[in-house]
């Protein structure tokens, strides 16, 4: 696929990272000439040195003929614009655009449409980032919280723990201490090395493991695997920008929640804005402050300023002043492959919305792509499409599904049914499968297997 990335930033250079490695044709639009220069030097890509709102700069980067634009630059305004001139000079099939501000996401259905601004899809990455951190709260001991077929059905994962009912057992035993929970290990990650699960395997402490399951019992499941966190009640938030402010709106309701925020202004700007939530001036990078506000019986600490240098050393202190369990907005991956155990949950912005981005640009029926471990790792939910004589999923039971090496398949939601993939289940059209890669360049291997023939549309 021919595909336009404008802008080289965090999230534009980690996409074409991606999507060169799965052999589309890219081209990446910026103004930054020394920032296009590395990405060609690491990567097989095209490059143009100018603004992607330019048409000049579109058409000299393939816009003619390409079939995707994809608008991540840091202005709102220049997505939007490159949206609108690749469609007005190009018809370029499909747009995307990264938009941030909520003034324009509040107005998204009148604004964005082929009459007015020319955006097929918005992508909010406060949003996703949102949601993202709000799972982990509501989700006590998870390390990352993802949903399947609109929620009904969730990827989670967890560090298991000494104590726990079922580490140093094997797996197959999860089924005699819940009988009435059916439950999937899709993964397990053991000193940064994957491991495909089987029955016979055994549970080890510090285990990263994923599991899938209805999301009803995902509670029930986690506490299998570690001691059961108590609910989370008490939340400070570091930094009241976009991310900070929008987190604490969605909490407010159901959790205690400060925010402490630096500008006097913004302080002003979110006490009229959030009702329950306590808005504190200040530097959460001074002890006095935390110690004062009772760090040591916080629940959950988010360090989510725009300074990663900032939310780490915040959280570090966080962390030895007492709070229970640190949460830190890290977009700088090396930082994020340097932070020790007194963090205990890394966010990668880039991460949370590239795979957003992929469930659009990835071939085939797919309706959402998690990134995980950095981007090493990926769950997606396909479509199975067709029937016996035109599919080589639809009919067939999972053990005769032709599965690449490392690539499992987790669950089926059939309607509102989650089903867990056992060897016996029977596929059926247009059930939501949702499978687990370790190795992400598998993908073009899957979309082959999902690819309807000939047969389908006779």
């Amino acid at each position: 696929m021919k595909i336009i990335i404008a802008g080289a930033g965090q999230v534009g250079g980690t996409l074409a990272e991606h999507l060169a490695n799965e052999k589309n044709d890219i081209t990446i639009v910026d103004t930054d000439s020394e920032r296009l220069r590395a990405l060609k030097d690491s990567l097989d890509i095209g490059t143009v040195t100018g603004s992607a709102s330019h048409p000049d700069s579109l058409r000299e980067a393939g816009a003619k003929d390409a079939e995707m634009l994809i608008a991540v630059t840091n202005s709102d305004e220049i997505n939007m614009m490159a949206c609108q001139v690749a469609h007005t000079f190009f018809r370029t099939p499909r747009k995307i655009s990264r938009v941030r501000s909520q003034a324009y996401l509040d107005h998204q259905e009148q604004l964005f449409s082929a009459e007015n601004i020319p955006v097929d899809v918005i992508i909010g990455p406060e949003q996703l980032i949102t949601s993202s951190i709000k799972q982990l709260i509501v989700n006590p001991g998870a390390l990352q919280v993802l949903d399947f077929a609109e929620g009904r059905c969730q990827l989670v994962a967890v560090r298991a723990v000494h104590g726990g009912p079922i580490v140093g057992k094997e797996l197959s035993t999860i089924r005699e201490h819940m009988p009435k929970v059916d439950t999937r290990v899709a993964a397990i990650f053991r000193r940064d090395r994957a491991i495909i699960p089987k029955g016979d395997t055994v549970v080890e402490a510090n285990d990263e493991v994923f599991f899938i399951a209805a999301s009803k019992h995902i509670r029930q499941v986690t506490s299998e695997l570690r001691r059961v966190d108590k609910p989370y009640k008490r939340i400070m938030i570091a930094g009241g920008g976009n991310i900070g402010a929008r987190l604490a709106q969605s909490l407010e309701t159901d959790f205690s929640v400060k925010v402490i925020e630096y500008s006097r202004s913004r302080c002003r700007m979110l006490s009229e804005q959030l009702k329950n939530t306590l808005v504190i001036g200040g530097s959460a990078a001074e002890p006095g402050l935390l110690a004062e506000e009772n760090i040591d019986r916080t629940d959950v600490f988010c360090a989510l300023t725009n300074n990663d240098e900032s939310n780490i050393m915040m959280s570090m202190l966080a962390k030895r002043m007492g709070a229970k369990k640190v949460i830190t907005l890290i977009t700088n991956p090396a930082y994020a492959e340097l932070v020790g155990d007194e963090i205990d949950i890394a966010i990668s912005p880039q991460e949370i919305t590239i795979g957003s981005l992929l469930t659009y640009v990835r071939k085939g029926d797919i309706s959402a792509v998690h990134a995980l471990r950095r981007g090493a790792a990926e769950a997606i939910e396909l479509v199975a499409r067709g029937d016996a004589y035109s599919s080589k999923v639809v009919g067939r039971r999972i053990e005769e599904i032709p599965l690449p090496d490392s690539v499992t398949i987790g669950a089926i939601v059939r309607g509102e049914q989650v089903l867990i993939a056992h060897h016996d289940l029977l596929v059926e059209s247009d059930d939501h499968v949702i499978l687990f890669l370790v190795d992400k360049h598998k993908i073009h291997a899957v979309e082959k297997l999902f690819a309807v023939g000939f047969g389908f549309f006779s």
